[in-house]
């Protein structure tokens, strides 16, 4: 009813008559704050991160393998560019609505709607690739339509995916909780890309498809199984979409946090659009292509390690704007790079600082944002990060084919430094001080 608060934990009946109920309460104060290691052995956040770390590795593998067969039909770095803006272009028009459902509704439910629709696109491709095969124009365009499918899947599960995480845990546990949960997709970039071109070249692309596919099933089937720490979600007078922009005029540090994620969104694109067109230029192939994405991976692996000492020393504001200043110069470094082997090793470093900056920008979003409206917000956390991809695949894909990647980089890494000036600490910290900065229904 309107009006009555609701719960996380409380979870509609489900198919078979399984109504799942709330873990245990963890009022802040009662224990203290667990770190990492401790978390991930927690019975709820421990299976959600291992099943996490495998969906993001079918991602992985589904957007690598992707690219490279899409670039191996077409030898087109813009049409590669193509299939990140139809995964990616959902999450603009579908995560503001999407994030509204997740506020009103089952959180946990929507996550599994919307893995099922992106394991359906994986597992259609790979169907579509066994039986028909994967040639020419029409090849490039399978890909690209399945792609389209499996974003639509993302912009459904994204909002309320985000909304769910500050609930597996006890509130104070936030900033390592929100490590955890983001640290699967870039860590799973350390071995994703990898297995993805592994399973290519010995078993080629109809394997690959499916096993991304069921990757993203074992997830929904974790996360339908969830337990979540009970948490009040009251209800609002304004239910509508577009209350999470209205919040943002009244918070303007969420307003440049929220630059700061689309400079991260930025910064990522390079690893997907612009490494075939990179591994050809330096007279390589799917394995470079392979080794470039993991090696970004991998710098964001070995990062979620070395936040917790890092954030005894420095300010979440401080990690954030310092984060994109290392990615904007790493994507620097890398077009000036004359072996592969350099490319690689400042490709680490660029992922060091993109694990730093989007774990830092997106834990102050999630410790300011009031629960009822934290659906919608975190659909404009997709938005900037994930929907800002088909612009950033747009212009590195256009760029790379109309000069060269390493000019794609050089005006990526302008633009991340602009981002690391809009979010550094000072005005994050003055926008914080506005008196309009607390929301009212």
């Amino acid at each position: 009813m309107r009006g009555q608060p609701q719960h996380e934990g409380e979870r509609p009946a489900l198919a078979g008559g399984v109504r799942q109920v709330a873990g245990p309460e963890h009022p802040a104060g009662a224990e203290p704050a667990r770190g990492t290691v401790r978390l991930l052995l927690d019975r709820t956040v421990g299976p959600y991160f291992a099943a996490k770390v495998l969906a993001s590795m079918g991602i992985w593998i589904h957007n690598v393998v992707a690219a490279i067969v899409v670039y191996q039909v077409s030898g087109s770095a813009l049409l590669v560019g193509a299939v990140s803006i139809a995964q990616f272009t959902p999450q603009v028009f579908l995560a503001p609505w999407m994030g509204a459902v997740a506020d009103r509704g089952d959180r946990c439910g929507q996550v599994v709607a919307g893995r099922l629709g992106t394991a359906a696109g994986s597992g259609a491709l790979a169907v579509w690739i066994a039986v028909i095969g994967l040639e020419g124009p029409r090849g490039a365009a399978a890909v690209i339509a399945a792609a389209l499918v499996v974003g639509i899947g993302f912009a459904v599960s994204g909002p309320a995916m985000h909304a769910l995480e500050p609930a597996l845990a006890r509130p104070s546990e936030l900033p390592v909780v929100i490590t955890i949960a983001t640290s699967p997709f870039t860590v799973a970039r350390a071995a994703g890309p990898a297995l993805g071109a592994l399973l290519l070249v010995i078993a080629g692309p109809a394997v690959a498809f499916g096993v991304a596919s069921s990757c993203q099933l074992a997830f929904a089937f974790v996360v339908w199984r969830l337990r979540l720490r009970s948490v009040v979600r009251p209800e609002s007078s304004d239910g509508s979409v577009l209350a999470g922009v209205r919040y943002l005029r009244r918070d303007a540090a969420v307003a440049l946090l929220l630059i700061g994620v689309t400079g991260v969104g930025f910064g990522v694109d390079p690893v997907i659009t612009l490494s075939p067109p990179l591994a050809a230029g330096y007279g390589a192939g799917a394995e470079l292509v392979a080794a470039m994405a993991s090696a970004f991976g991998a710098g964001a692996a070995v990062t979620v390690f070395l936040l917790g000492p890092v954030r005894r020393r420095f300010s979440q504001s401080r990690i954030g704007s310092a984060g994109l200043g290392v990615l904007a110069a790493s994507m620097a470094a890398v077009a000036a790079s004359p072996t592969s082997a350099l490319a690689v090793a400042f490709l680490f470093v660029g992922g060091m600082g993109m694990m730093g900056a989007i774990t830092s920008l997106t834990t102050q979003i999630q410790q300011r944002v009031p629960e009822e409206l934290r659906g919608r917000v975190m659909a404009l956390w997709s938005v900037c990060f994930v929907g800002s991809r088909p612009l950033a695949a747009a212009i590195n894909g256009a760029i790379a084919d109309l000069w060269s990647p390493e000019a794609a980089l050089v005006v990526l890494a302008a633009l991340l430094a602009a981002a690391a000036i809009l979010a550094r600490p000072s005005r994050i910290a003055r926008a914080a001080l506005s008196p309009l900065h607390t929301w009212r229904p």
